[in-house]
């Protein structure tokens, strides 16, 4: 196969991956709904999580590049972005850096929450 075919081919492979990975996240989300504490997400990113985790380590090595790619970067990345932070963690768990493993736990928990808390502000304020 040509690279380009290739890349043609993993490109679609993320795409449709992606297509799923949305509708199923936007399915939880319809049939958990939000409550006080959003369930749904929790839901999804654990969920995701484990599935990811399940799958690439129990399968990964016998998995073809297109395949990993609708998984891991399309149904995944649309479905939870939990899981690709938590499977690095693990790997570097696994790899025996738990400060890097801990620092990247803070780091996203952290960085993500104060990234939310700054775009909500910046929506309600008179600048957006």
């Amino acid at each position: 196969m040509e690279p380009e075919s290739s890349l043609l081919l993993a490109v679609s492979a993320v795409a449709v991956g992606g297509a799923i990975g949305a509708l199923l996240r936007f399915g939880m989300n319809r049939i958990i709904g939000a409550q006080i504490f959003p369930w749904a997400t929790l839901i999804v990113n654990v969920t995701g999580c484990f599935l990811a985790s399940f799958l690439i380590f129990g399968f990964g090595t016998d998995m073809s590049y297109g395949v990993r790619s609708f998984l891991f970067v399309g149904v995944f990345g649309a479905f939870t972005t939990m899981s690709a932070m938590n499977l690095e963690t693990v790997d570097l768990m696994a790899a025996g850096n738990y400060v890097y493993a801990s620092l990247n736990v803070l780091a996203n928990a952290g960085l993500c929450l104060l990234g939310a808390i700054l775009g909500r502000a910046l929506a309600a304020s008179s600048l957006f």
